[in-house]
């Protein structure tokens, strides 16, 4: 059974694998393709520059329609034409923050010249850029942002990276939610049938009880017999409140765990030391006391199945920020850190015989009905595991 949970865990990271290499793959290639657009660009801009060098120096031969169409055809690369000074010469695509004059549209006004000016500095840090040589000694620079096209695909591929995450996390939490919703009332169900199964026999052998006392059977194996069967009724008690809201009332956590160990005491091994440490003064806890006791016989059986017929198992309890806490430690053969939540898990367990189902009943007693939780404070193989409770103190 303990299996299902590695090979679970060994998928989730062979998905993640597979998903971040077809991730990097995706943009690998999509990064390739924004590059190109990026060349493709530049290729334009060079020709534009040239144009611009012809239509200048306007040599004999020099087609100048020719030229001013090649000038004129760029409508979404953004442009600055700036000499050796910095003076800005001439601008194109850029969205300027006020209206150009149509009457005179080489004048700038101070709004458009201080934006085109602060565009031409994040430019100059920039590799967008073509030196033009005019003649020997001057020079004109053409400045050039990517055009609106390639920084949308440049972004895309990240916004669809996101999207395609957050659509997985949907799913996810879809999906837990209706397995943890199943998961409910399979317990549920499970519960309230084996507390009814249980219940004719369990009257039976009450009735039995009251005819052999009647009929003069040992008084001494009577009261023993009858022990079992109302530790019978208690258990099938127990399994009668999973999936219904229990009835919480105020106790002292260290009468409650007295009491449930005590009982374990009885009946475990005389080669296993079992040790009581209560806290001095009460804890006052809102609890269920018949589940409670459940959750520590629980822990008590595995610690003692954990040693395999000899050791020390110690339970102690105390309180600290505002919660009262319960640790039981044993000797037995611990657990590595991978499975301190597994172990949680239904059907995880490391006996041969086990159903791996009582540890799940105790976290699910303490978390939903108790406001609690129970985790794996601290194990190492070969030397022992602590579990610790923590439950909130009722004022």
């Amino acid at each position: 059974m303990a299996n299902i949970y590695d090979i679970r865990r060994y998928g989730k990271i062979t998905f993640l694998v597979i998903a971040v290499v077809v991730v990097a793959i995706f943009l690998y290639f999509f990064n390739n393709l924004v590059d190109d657009l990026s060349k493709q660009e530049r290729e334009r801009m060079e020709i534009w520059a040239d144009a611009t060098k012809e239509m200048i120096t306007q040599q004999s031969g020099t087609d100048v329609d020719f030229l001013f169409s090649i000038i004129n055809r760029n409508h979404t690369i953004p442009v600055l034409l700036t000499d050796d000074a910095g003076t800005i010469l001439s601008h194109s695509n850029f969205t300027l923050p006020e209206p150009i004059d149509s009457l005179n549209p080489m004048y700038l006004s101070e709004a458009n010249e201080a934006y085109l000016n602060e565009k031409l500095a994040d430019l100059r840090n920039s590799s967008n850029v073509i030196h033009i040589e005019i003649d020997k000694g001057s020079n004109q620079h053409l400045y050039y942002e990517d055009s609106t096209l390639l920084k949308q695909l440049s972004y895309y591929p990240y916004i669809q990276l996101l999207v395609m995450l957050a659509f997985i996390a949907v799913v996810y939490f879809a999906v837990t939610s209706t397995k943890t919703a199943e998961q409910n009332k399979v317990w549920v169900g499970l519960s309230k049938e084996t507390a009814h199964q249980l219940g004719t026999p369990i009257s039976s052998l009450m009735a039995w009880m009251e005819l052999m006392e009647s009929l003069g059977v040992d008084a001494e194996t009577v009261a023993e017999m009858n022990k079992d069967v109302q530790r019978l009724s208690t258990i099938a008690s127990r399994f009668s409140k999973i999936g219904s809201k229990p009835q919480m009332e105020s106790e002292n956590l260290n009468d409650v765990v007295t009491h449930a160990s005590s009982y374990m005491a009885s009946r475990i091994s005389s080669r296993i030391v079992l040790t009581i440490n209560t806290c001095n003064g009460a804890i006052p806890v809102m609890a269920s006391t018949p589940l409670f006791e459940w959750v520590m016989e629980n822990l008590i059986k595995n610690a003692v199945d954990a040693m395999e017929g000899s050791g020390s198992i110690t339970v102690t309890t105390g309180t600290e920020k505002g919660k009262g806490y319960i640790e039981v430690a044993d000797t037995g053969k611990g657990l590595s850190r991978k499975n301190f939540k597994t172990i949680f898990n239904p059907g995880y367990t490391t006996k041969k015989r086990g159903w791996g189902l009582g540890l799940t009943l105790a976290k699910r007693i303490i978390e939903q009905y108790h406001s609690g939780r129970i985790f794996v404070l601290a194990s190492e193989p070969g030397v022992g595991t602590t579990f610790r409770i923590e439950v909130p103190l009722c004022d």
